[in-house]
């Protein structure tokens, strides 16, 4: 099965993870299917780029996302909603 998860590529002590998917069975840093987008928690406020057409065509294809791709796309699409409304 595909998997939508976080790969870190950041240094040591500044985490950088981009989104991938990935077959489950690999390791967490292993080859990837796709990149999909990145993810930077050192920011202030933090950085979040996903290509969201692509996420929506490996679910559409059977692909689960993890629970932390699965927050942060939410947080996003609110943190859209409350600027397109603001």
């Amino acid at each position: 099965m595909v998997k939508i998860r976080l790969t870190r590529v950041g240094a040591k002590k500044r985490p950088f993870y981009r989104i991938v998917a990935v077959d489950e069975r690999k390791k967490r840093d292993g080859r990837a299917l796709e990149f999909l987008g990145t993810y930077d928690p050192t920011r202030n406020p933090e950085r979040f780029s996903v290509r969201s057409e692509r996420v929506e065509a490996w679910v559409a294809q059977g692909a689960r996302l993890s629970p932390t791709v699965k927050s942060l796309i939410r947080r996003a699409r609110r943190r859209q909603a409350g600027a397109g409304a603001g």
